[in-house]
């Protein structure tokens, strides 16, 4: 665990300490004051301190975290008031654990059936992730771990790298070791790879997920995928879009921010959104518009600028496109790697089911920026209640329902839908020999149906 960097203060009657801690979910800090000890534990910081006096919590006791300058401002009471609480500035010495009391030494002389298999106990702290390995190191030793004095930010000649809308952000994925994000697939990497170099790995990890005996098992045996095709969103059959009273408290919550994008910028935004309208499409048509646990997964699993920071344009595009001309290679390209990663990595794998999720997309930019807006805040609510994937929405689905809502063009989303609509996608694209896999498959069914006939 990281020791986050932190100063302490004082008034009369209570105790502030300021820590650092960027990129983290407020909700999730853990704060203990136990006498003269306080602990806090927001992952991957753990943060103890021994003061010379004691505190306690009450009503007068707060935790604020602004996620703008990544600082929590932890306020405690102190418990006999006036009193002063020396050495503060004195961090190094706040940090140190209190003394041990040595207990009196017991020698065991025997036991019985009470002692664990070593090899077995070996065998399940190997499974244990980094993190959990610091958990238990730190109950066995009553949470007293070795803490240092954080060293100063330093200037530093690496340059990181920019991702997100806009390319807005960085940061986020520092110490993304210490989390359960799974669909990260640049791992703390993901701060100074290129996009070129994101990619690359972008690509070689669908070519490393794809599983052929897994497509060929589903277009075998399609008939739950086939019903899934028949199902009709909600959204495509309403009359007219009227907000609901959850949906206009996430309004009002969105971020108030203005934006200047550069033309190509503004055409890497339209084919994005697509791309995010496509997971979407696809976790709301396999869950029948009702989301399950897995869905922030899925989403973000399905989503390239998500999973691996790597937005399009995936096709050359000239100085034209500054004009938002959507040419059909590059609508087909834009979709592409979405109908990869929806044959590699989800729970149903079908070439059908990626061609009605598209449908479903150019059907939702046809009905305009209201619609599109209502899919986007579902997603936004589903990755906002995720304890991981909350990040994508920070740099990503905020900033993108704004910009929806507030700079969208009717116009150009019609043209955007009617491109989607039209636009065609062929197996070949995909690169995974899907037409040959097909006709094997087909032609076994043939065989096995003409060995049927000849016994009757």
């Amino acid at each position: 665990m990281i020791t986050p960097r932190f100063s302490c203060s004082q008034t009369a009657e209570s105790v502030i300490i300021s820590v650092y801690c960027p990129s983290v979910r407020a909700s999730d800090v853990e704060i203990n004051v136990d006498g003269n000890l306080f602990s806090l534990h927001i992952n991957p910081y753990f943060l103890r301190l021994n003061f010379t006096n004691s505190l306690i919590e009450d009503d007068a006791s707060s935790a604020q975290y602004d996620p703008s300058t990544g600082y929590l401002n932890v306020t405690l009471t102190k418990e006999i008031k006036g009193q002063e609480f020396k050495d503060l500035d004195l961090l190094t010495k706040l940090l140190a654990p209190r003394p041990t009391v040595h207990e009196p030494m017991i020698e065991v002389i025997s036991s019985e059936g009470t002692a664990e298999d070593p090899d077995q106990l070996v065998t399940e702290t190997q499974k244990l992730s980094l993190h959990e390995h610091e958990i238990l190191e730190a109950a066995n030793n009553d949470w007293q771990l070795p803490q240092e004095v954080p060293p100063p930010e330093q200037p530093t000649l690496r340059v990181n790298a920019q991702y997100g809308f806009l390319d807005l952000y960085s940061g986020y994925f520092t110490n993304v070791a210490y989390s359960e994000n799974e669909v990260n697939e640049l791992g703390s990497e993901a701060e100074t790879l290129t996009l070129l170099e994101r990619r690359q790995r972008r690509i070689k990890h669908e070519d490393e997920k794809w599983d052929e005996e897994y497509y060929v098992a589903d277009f075998a045996d399609d008939e739950y995928i086939r019903e899934l095709i028949l199902w009709n969103h909600p959204h495509l059959s309403d009359s007219g879009t009227t907000f609901t009273e959850k949906e206009n408290v996430t309004m009002l919550n969105l971020p108030r921010k203005e934006y200047i994008p550069t033309g190509p910028q503004t055409h890497s935004l339209y084919l994005t959104l697509t791309t995010v309208l496509f997971s979407y499409a696809y976790d709301a048509r396999t869950t029948q518009h009702d989301p399950t646990p897995e869905s922030a997964w899925t989403i973000c699993s399905l989503t390239p600028s998500f999973s691996a920071l790597d937005p399009p344009p995936y096709h050359y595009h000239s100085e034209s496109n500054i004009n938002l001309e959507l040419s059909s290679d590059e609508i087909s390209a834009t979709f592409v790697p979405s109908y990869r990663r929806s044959l590699a990595f989800p729970l149903y794998r079908s070439f059908a089911l990626a061609e009605k999720c598209r449908e479903d997309v150019a059907h939702f930019l046809l009905r305009g920026r209201r619609t599109v807006f209502r899919c986007l805040m579902e997603m936004k609510d589903i990755l906002d209640h995720h304890d991981v994937y909350y990040v994508y929405s920070k740099v990503w689905l905020d900033d993108l329902c704004v910009w929806t809502q507030a700079y969208a063009s009717d116009e150009t989303l019609t043209r955007l839908g009617n491109a989607v609509k039209d636009a065609s996608i062929t197996k070949a694209s995909v690169g995974w020999e899907l037409e040959q896999l097909e006709v094997a498959i087909q032609n076994q069914a043939s065989e096995e149906r003409e060995v049927d006939s000849d016994d009757d």
